[in-house]
């Protein structure tokens, strides 16, 4: 799909001008090669060709990713925040209250 830089948004070519034009600041946007047929994707990734497990020019990544290797791309910005962890410190104790309470209610 075409990409306009002065918008920030991609187009499809049925929403643009019969020139090829972006219809919100008129500038000629280049016609994108599709995935499909089998050119690169908008990062420059190459396209699948049906020898990693997904469909030939299904657009897919050749390459697969391991979990330590999303670990290691989420860096810090992948660990849960504080406020996550004290909500289920939080539950944690409100549920064994609750389990005492339902033991105690039980011997009773």
């Amino acid at each position: 799909m075409p990409w306009c830089e002065q918008c920030a948004k991609f187009w499809t070519p049925s929403s643009m001008t019969p020139e090829g034009a972006c219809p919100t600041c008129g500038r000629v946007l280049p016609r994108a090669e599709t995935p499909a047929a089998g050119g690169a994707g908008p990062a420059g990734s190459a396209v699948g060709d049906g020898a990693d497990g997904g469909e030939p020019g299904d657009g897919s990544p050749r390459t697969k990713l391991s979990g330590a290797d999303l670990r290691e791309m989420a860096g810090d910005e992948g660990r849960a925040p504080w406020h996550f962890k004290l909500m289920v410190v939080a539950l944690v104790l409100y549920l064994g209250w609750r389990l005492v309470d339902l033991v105690m209610a039980i011997l009773r």
